[in-house]
């Protein structure tokens, strides 16, 4: 068991969001094991991407680099045994792990809602004709060019306080944020509105936290086997399963949503064109067991609809 003098190394970015899930991560520990808040030592680790990202705040995240940005140093430190378990959000992650880590943990769940954000509106159906909206998430834009192809999309990111400031600074009307990244900071005040799956179908694993040990690692093994919630496990096996079997990334707009339902899973998948053109959508109803599978079957699926290039930017 880790102590004072011997502490599990819980690595993270420096982020308001990225720290509170690292000290969630930790107080599960101290809860399961009896710990003392010394047995941790939480490890700040710098990323290539929140240098770039702060940098080229208006650009898309695939013109700096992709997810794998915020990860890298991250799971180089893992690797090289300078932390001991790294904690993520589960949405921000490369499907493929670096040989010799595995992302088999996983926190309880939160909201898997998309957040409405703005100073002026409180739905998202309240906003009049050629708004002008933010959101840098490729998925967020493409649901929003085909639910509302009036609406003027343009660039936004930035942590919650950044998006609020330009809301106030009239660069949009409304942004939107997760309601889970909202929730654990304390701030689900900000959200005029939660948009339920059913009009805004979320990101794969939104609301969920992965926490990455090395595959040789029997000690980080044991701590985390007492705090991986089940009911997360399986749903993001479906959802994962998904993504992986589309390729997603940062460049192509992709959403999914397991639920339990009747001791089973019903998950759901769409797959857009990044302009909103077009939407092709899906589901599936499987066992537990069969969440993985079933995932990838339902990628094939929509993938054998999608006509060559549908993934391609329209000029």
């Amino acid at each position: 068991m880790p102590d004072a003098k011997t502490p599990l190394k819980i690595g993270t970015r420096g982020s308001p969001l990225a720290l509170a899930q690292a000290h969630e991560t930790r107080a599960r520990l101290m809860e399961a094991h009896g710990l003392p808040e010394d047995a941790f030592e939480i490890v700040v680790i710098k990323t290539t991407g929140d240098d770039r990202a702060m940098i080229a705040a208006d650009r898309p995240l695939k013109e700096v680099g992709g997810k794998g940005l915020f990860t890298r140093e991250i799971e180089e430190a893992l690797l090289s045994g300078g932390i001991d378990i790294a904690v993520h959000s589960m949405k921000d992650m490369p499907v493929a792990q670096p040989a010799g880590l595995l992302l088999d943990c996983h926190l309880p769940r939160e909201d898997v809602r998309d957040a409405f954000v703005s100073r002026e509106v409180a739905r998202l159906a309240d906003l009049a004709e050629g708004a002008v909206v933010g959101s840098s998430s490729l998925r967020r834009r493409a649901q929003l060019a085909h639910r509302r192809p009036d609406l003027r999309l343009v660039q936004f990111r930035g942590n919650v306080q950044t998006r609020l400031r330009k809301l106030d600074e009239g660069v949009a009307v409304a942004t939107f944020l997760a309601m889970a990244g909202l929730n654990r900071l304390g701030m689900a005040a900000v959200a005029r509105s939660a948009i339920e799956p059913e009009e805004m179908l979320p990101a794969v694993a939104q609301g969920a936290i992965g926490i990455e040990r090395r595959a040789a690692d029997g000690r980080a093994e044991r701590l985390l086997a007492a705090i991986h919630d089940r009911e997360t496990g399986e749903r993001l096996a479906a959802e994962r399963a998904f993504l992986a079997a589309l390729d997603g990334s940062c460049e192509t707009p992709i959403a999914g949503l397991a639920l339990h339902e009747g001791g089973g899973l019903w998950l759901r998948g769409e797959i857009l064109r990044p302009d909103g053109s077009e939407v092709i959508a899906g589901e599936r109803r499987c066992g537990v067991v069969d969440a993985a599978a079933a995932g990838a079957d339902l990628a094939r699926e929509l993938l054998a609809q999608a006509p060559a290039g549908f993934f391609d930017w329209r000029a």
